[in-house]
C-alpha cells in the first residue's frame, strides 16, 4: 500500500492517526514511528490517487493473476466499497 499520510488520515475511520498525533498511541507508522516501504513489493496500490473499490479491485485482480482466487471472481463494482 503506498498512500501518502494525508490520505492515511482521511481514510482512518477510527481516528487512530488524531489519536496519535495528540500522543495518546506512541510508536504510530508514519506519524513518531517511520514506514519503512518494502524494497520488492509483489503488488503495489496507490491509494493516493486510487478509490478505495479501485484499490480492492487492483488488489483482487493481482490475487486471482497468482491463482489465489477461486476462478470467476468479480471485481467490486464502482461505489461498491466505501
Amino acid at each position: 500500500m503506498k498512500a501518502s499520510l494525508d490520505v492515511c488520515k482521511q481514510r482512518d475511520p477510527k481516528g487512530l492517526y488524531a489519536k496519535a498525533e495528540r500522543g495518546e498511541i506512541k510508536q504510530f507508522t508514519g506519524v513518531d514511528s517511520p514506514y519503512e516501504s518494502p524494497q520488492f513489493p509483489e503488488v503495489t496500490i496507490d491509494a493516493d490517487h486510487l478509490s478505495v473499490t479501485e484499490a480492492v479491485n487492483v488488489l483482487l485482480a493481482y490475487l486471482d493473476r497468482s491463482g489465489v482466487l477461486k476462478s470467476g471472481y468479480q471485481p467490486l463494482a464502482s461505489g461498491g466499497w466505501q
